[in-house]
């Protein structure tokens, strides 16, 4: 939960008390530190590059933008996650480079 509006709608805060489910208080603008994210971003940034002009050629880009990426970059992620919850730490929750 990171706090944009769909997420605290009342519909959706409702829903999770129904549900007896706990969500952590989270800062507003804060550095997203899910590696999915990360790698969202960078697939959307080689597809944009190649403007798709409909659904079908998006979908066609999305798998071939998907097929080049290598193994590596995956793992560098990952590896990367420990250095961001630093930086996430000594900013106190606010924004940072990541």
């Amino acid at each position: 939960m990171d706090n944009v509006p769909k997420h605290t709608s009342k519909v959706v805060i409702k829903w999770l008390k129904d549900n007896k489910i706990k969500v952590l208080e989270w800062p507003f603008q804060s550095p997203d530190l899910n590696p999915i994210e990360h790698l969202w971003a960078e697939l959307k940034k080689h597809v944009r590059a190649r403007r798709p002009t409909n659904q079908t050629q998006l979908h066609q880009l999305c798998q071939e933008e998907w097929a080049k990426m290598h193994p590596t970059y995956f793992g560098t992620l990952v590896e990367g996650y420990p250095k961001r919850l630093t930086q996430v730490k000594q900013f106190k929750g606010n924004a940072t480079k990541y």
